[in-house]
């Protein structure tokens, strides 16, 4: 390994990212000697953006809005996760090949389960949103042996493709549903859509939330979301997403350099700079 091995996040915009504080925090706590930065690719030209990082050294890059997909396509190796997902946030570069993973899922579940302490084995969920960020979690979720998953979304035809395309490993565990259709409650409520992010609620009726109700919002701010405060409404436990950017990254870490980070203190530390 070399003094500093550099690694980057890409994505457009990505002046807002908080991987650098993360990824520099992790490497401080496990003495690895790596250097971690923003990069801007233009929204035309990744693969330039890339094979330009693995010429000048790189040896990682984490993936963010809205290049996952061309990472997906630029890797010569993918991980099942990776497959599944058919999505890319994790791209190690090594001896010529292009390892991708998707360690969005494991994030989601480490968090829920680990940091929150929610056993889903067993549990009824309800998935929002049919979209990337609901495709990059079904296969963690299903390993986790829930006794049902409901994919749920506006309109019912995607949220029917992903049942489907999950139908082989999900063994009859998995339905999709549109919102209007939602009748009962779950015991755990997972927001994959991108209705937090512009101060929005998904069109669901009250009736999906119960007290005992697990409900996970997938984004994160400093302030419930929208959809937190509606479940909290209705007696139901709240979780953002901060938990799971801290786990996600952390098993990108793992990915590249074969240690897992320490997480806890790394996420109330983050929390403390919302």
């Amino acid at each position: 390994m070399s003094v500093n091995d550099r690694y980057v996040v890409i994505g457009n915009p990505i002046a807002h990212s908080k991987s650098p504080q993360i990824h520099a925090r992790f490497a401080e706590q496990t003495s690895q000697s790596i250097e971690y930065e923003r990069l801007l690719a233009p929204l035309d030209a990744f693969d330039q953006t890339l094979k330009s990082l693995i010429a000048s050294g790189g040896r990682g890059a984490n993936v963010t809005v809205p290049f996952k997909l061309d990472a997906f396509r630029a890797a010569t190796q993918l991980s099942p996760r990776a497959r599944a997902a058919e999505a890319v946030n994790t791209l190690r570069f090594d001896a010529g090949e292009i390892f991708g993973d998707n360690t969005d899922g494991v994030g989601l579940v480490r968090d829920i389960r680990h940091n929150a302490k929610f056993a889903i084995s067993g549990k009824t969920v309800l998935l929002l949103g049919a979209g990337g960020a609901a495709r990059g979690v079904i296969q963690a979720l299903l390993a986790e042996s829930p006794s049902q998953i409901v994919i749920a979304n506006r309109t019912p035809e995607r949220a029917n493709i992903l049942v489907e395309q999950f139908a082989h490993e999900a063994k009859g565990v998995l339905q999709a549903s549109s919102f209007a259709d939602l009748q009962s409650n779950f015991d755990l409520l997972i927001n994959a859509t991108s209705a937090s992010l512009a101060s929005e609620l998904p069109a669901v009726p009250a009736s999906i939330f119960a007290s005992q109700s697990f409900v996970y919002d997938m984004m994160y701010s400093s302030h419930p979301t929208l959809f937190m405060q509606l479940a909290e409404s209705h007696g139901a436990m709240t979780r953002d997403g901060l938990g799971m950017l801290v786990e996600q990254a952390a098993e990108s870490f793992f990915v590249w350099r074969g240690v897992r980070p320490e997480t806890a203190s790394v996420y109330q530390w983050l929390r403390t700079q919302l």
